[in-house]
């Protein structure tokens, strides 16, 4: 009987949360191999393809796009019965959940801080959407959480920059509604989209709702608007910076730790993160 392992739907998972195989492998701190493997390993019981290549671009399948859905309900149930009924060891084990943006830039920081800081603590990553990594937080799911919010950092906390990003050939219309690709609620950046064009009077329209990370790549990459996301050093494959649209409000992303956990842990994951963003 052919079943779906965790280990590969969480790199699955991965892709979808961070736009490819490549910036997958290094937030989940795996090679670029392994992840290709898991997703191969998956097609095997799906019996069926679940990306799709276009040059160095890839793409969910239709099926890939159903099995998205249902993997993140296996992992987290799954994780949720494992916390339950698990026997408490000596070692332990933290569950951090961060959101999408920027996870290839700053997770690869953040292991390596925990390695040192905690290093006989088992450290498990969930990849999500703000909103759903500060819910999982909220419901004892998770014991540290990365997530963006809108607004001025403080002094100890690093400012992070938005901006706009389309394809390489796609301008912003000057007499017509602005295209955007927007992400569906509950989502953090959304409503300050929604207050920057309104406050600056630009016209624009919704032409694409996405629910993660790689659906909006995908939708700037082929023309379809401009998407409003965090500026990585790394740059955005088969994307573009837009200029003439308004000025994105700032950046923060703040780390947060369940009733109980160390203080210092907590502090060290955000200097982790403010490493990573410096």
């Amino acid at each position: 009987m052919e079943t779906l392992d965790v280990i590969p739907l969480r790199s699955f998972l991965a892709i979808a949360s961070c736009g490819g195989f490549h910036r997958a492998a290094a937030a989940l701190h795996l090679s670029q191999s392994a992840v290709s493997q898991h997703v191969r390993r998956l097609e095997q019981v799906v019996g069926a393809p679940l990306v799709e290549r276009s040059g160095r671009l890839m793409a969910f399948t239709p099926r890939g796009e159903s099995l998205l859905a249902e993997a993140r309900r296996i992992v987290d149930l799954h994780d949720e019965v494992l916390r339950t009924v698990r026997v408490p060891d000596e070692t332990g084990t933290l569950v951090l959940g961060s959101t999408e943006h920027g996870a290839e830039q700053m997770l690869p920081e953040i292991i390596s801080t925990l390695k040192r800081d905690a290093p006989d603590t088992e450290v498990r990553i969930r990849l999500d959407r703000t909103a759903r990594v500060s819910e999982a937080l909220e419901a004892g799911r998770l014991d540290l959480a990365v997530v963006l919010e809108i607004g001025e950092p403080s002094p100890a906390q690093r400012r992070l920059r938005l901006g706009w990003f389309a394809g390489p050939e796609w301008t912003a219309p000057l007499n017509e509604p602005v295209p955007l690709i927007q992400f569906d609620p509950p989502c953090v950046m959304r409503p300050a989209v929604l207050d920057l064009m309104a406050a600056n009077g630009r016209a624009f329209r919704t032409a694409v709702e996405v629910g993660d990370l790689a659906g909006g790549l995908s939708a700037a990459r082929s023309g379809l608007g401009a998407i409003l996301l965090p500026v990585v050093d790394r740059g955005l494959e088969g994307l573009r910076p837009v200029p003439g649209l308004p000025v994105p409000p700032p950046l923060r992303m703040v780390v947060r730790g369940r009733h109980g956990i160390p203080a210092r842990i907590v502090r060290s994951v955000q200097n982790a993160v403010d490493a990573a963003f410096a």
